[in-house]
């Protein structure tokens, strides 16, 4: 069987990481507005298209990794160099942008007529774990499609699953960061309440580690990060808000009323109004810091 020609469009931190372990076994073509980015992967080898149609043509997987599923439409869509004016029918369009599930699915019915099929594999795992090649890929779509899919993505990492029909995997990533932002808060308002009652910030975590309450926030944010001189999440807030806002929309009917989701999102939204839409997803610990009137990082930028 003829391997299948592979393109990757948006190289940024999280494209980019997961575009340098798919050329480990895969000659790629590639595209980003960055013109350094696009130098890095010519110098990795990788062929440098011009526009995101020049990577249609010559691919017959495509898979994509942007800051919203409004900028996923623009690339595939657009009028002149859009992917459906190169890709010809029976191309497939892997989405790994933490995207949305209707607009997801309104493109896949859009494309449907011109034979390209588009399904959705979102990471989670951040650029480390992308680097690693030990971040989860959750994909959406159907069977046939996924089994063209996952020997690609197996070389990314070996933790990829079929989670469900078109618009699953971008579901299941948009609560999964929905449940990491709020365990973030959690751990950022329990040490700082500790901090607060004269607790030291390091014993509350250390016990906290070692009792129910772990979460990641304690178990990995303040051992890597917050006690550390490496704080940036390097993973903004604008980010983060949205991905909570996607959660957000998805808890309607009956857990309207249950849901935690919008608290979790205001929060975040007056990060922004502080420290605006590219401040790092950390600086959220200034806050509880306020509040705790006490120091809990050992470094604040």
């Amino acid at each position: 069987m003829t391997a299948p020609k592979i393109g990757y469009i948006g190289l940024g931190v999280m494209g980019g990481a997961l575009a340098r372990r798919l050329l480990r076994e895969h000659k790629l073509t590639v595209f980003d507005l960055s013109k350094e980015r696009c130098a890095e992967f010519a110098a990795l080898g990788a062929t440098v298209a011009t526009s995101p149609a020049e990577v249609g043509a010559a691919c017959d997987i495509v898979l994509t990794c942007l800051p919203t599923s409004a900028q996923v439409r623009a690339v595939i869509f657009g009028d002149n160099d859009g992917l459906i004016r190169g890709m010809k029918p029976g191309g497939l369009i892997a989405d790994q942008t933490s995207g949305a599930t209707a607009a997801t699915r309104a493109m896949a019915e859009e494309l449907a007529p011109t034979g390209v099929q588009l399904i959705d594999a979102p990471v989670s795992g951040g650029p480390r774990g992308a680097d690693a090649g030990t971040i989860a890929i959750m994909v959406g779509g159907e069977p046939a499609q996924y089994a063209r899919i996952e020997p690609v993505l197996k070389v990314i990492s070996p933790n990829v699953a079929h989670v469900g029909p078109l618009g699953a995997g971008h579901t299941l990533k948009s609560l999964n960061n929905m449940m990491s932002a709020a365990n973030r808060l959690l751990a950022f308002e329990a040490v700082s309440l500790a901090v607060a009652n004269g607790i030291d910030a390091k014993m509350a975590v250390d016990v906290i580690n070692k009792s129910s309450g772990m979460n990641t926030g304690t178990l990995n944010v303040f051992p890597k990060n917050i006690f550390t001189d490496d704080f940036e999440a390097r993973f903004t807030l604008a980010l983060m808000e949205k991905d909570v806002a996607l959660a957000a929309e998805l808890a309607t009917g009956g857990f309207e009323a249950l849901t935690l989701t919008p608290m979790i999102l205001r929060n975040y939204r007056m990060a922004i109004e502080r420290y605006g839409r590219n401040g790092d997803l950390h600086q959220m610990l200034r806050f509880y810091e306020e509040a705790a009137g006490k120091p809990v990082a050992k470094v604040l930028p």
